[in-house]
């Protein structure tokens, strides 16, 4: 026998006697990417009636005021009293995403067979990821008007509910579950508009803290409820009833928890009155293109609408927590 020096890593992970060692992976690719929220999942889809997709809003009943409405039943004069409707409008705009697919690489892929799924399971994520995207913009979409827009993004539900003026603050020392209740208690009370908020959301880090609050002072464990397939979280007992806490990860907040100085945004929102309007489909649409000089598949993924919050000033309100 001859014996002579080889690289080893140029042909092989290992040459030997009786061995040749290969690369091989697992078949499945390792991925818990987070894509989609809540939120998105959860507002109402409606067909959008045109560009701007338009409805009407009615903020008062011909209601009389006791001097008017309680007269002589001897001498009945009537005070004529009308309802009080305003046009609102909501721009639509376009998400679209693009995923090239190489002659050769796919050829190649499809002789080695290890990976035959990839091609299907990158056109998924490419849809994934445009969905994570609209449903990051849906919060925090930087428009800032839904009459005359002024960026190609959402107007996001955080700038339609603090524009709409219900803002409250909880300072450091207050307790969050007592203020956030009295919160809700002052929307259900509300004398003009029968607002029933259906959900809390917040980022997971303020959810803790209520959950902390309520284990040191009252030893009280929350109940659980399913908001979603499979995703159950905690609810809080309200004067709106059971309100799911909605653990939201694109809900943002600043500075470090415990340090004085850190603001925790959370929204009580009345969900039957976010709608997101769309145009075509709610779902988002795949569009293969005609094949280049490069002979490349080209798909593109498009998705038109917008999201409207109806009654911000007085369905839905922004609270944040200071602490």
């Amino acid at each position: 026998m001859k014996a002579q020096f080889l690289d080893l890593h140029a042909a092989a992970d290992y040459l030997g006697p009786g061995a040749v060692e290969v690369n091989r992976y697992q078949t499945e690719i390792t991925d818990i990417v987070r894509r989609r929220g809540v939120f998105g999942q959860r507002v109402r889809q409606v067909p959008a009636t045109g560009h701007p997709s338009r409805f009407f809003e009615q903020t008062a009943i011909p209601s009389p005021t006791a001097a008017q409405g309680f007269v002589d039943p001897r001498t009945i004069v009537a005070t004529v009293a009308n309802p009080t409707r305003v046009e609102r409008s909501v721009p639509l705009k376009a998400l679209v995403s693009q995923i090239n697919y190489n002659l050769f690489d796919i050829e190649v892929g499809a002789q080695q067979s290890q990976f035959a799924f990839l091609q299907a399971k990158d056109l998924a994520d490419a849809v994934e990821g445009l969905m994570r995207t609209h449903d990051v913009a849906l919060w925090n979409g930087n428009d800032t008007s839904l009459s005359t827009p002024t960026t190609t993004q959402y107007f996001g539900a955080i700038g339609q509910i603090a524009g709409g003026g219900n803002t409250y603050t909880i300072h450091v020392g207050d307790s969050i579950v007592d203020e956030l209740k009295g919160v809700i208690a002052q929307m259900v009370a509300n004398s003009s508009y029968e607002v029933r908020p259906t959900a809390i959301y917040a980022n997971p880090v303020l959810l803790d803290l209520i959950d902390r609050e309520l284990k040191a002072a009252y030893n009280v464990v929350l109940s659980t409820t399913e908001v979603a397939g499979g995703l159950r979280v905690k609810a809080l007992s309200t004067q709106a009833g059971e309100l799911p806490l909605i653990p939201e990860w694109s809900i943002g907040y600043t500075g470090t928890p415990g340090s004085g100085t850190a603001v925790l945004p959370c929204y009580i929102v009345s969900e039957d009155m976010v709608e997101y309007h769309w145009l075509t489909d709610a779902n988002p649409r795949v569009f293969q293109l005609g094949l280049p000089g490069s002979l490349s598949s080209q798909m593109v993924v498009v998705k038109f609408g917008s999201v409207v919050v109806k009654g911000a000033s007085y369905a839905h309100y922004e609270v944040k927590v200071n602490r």
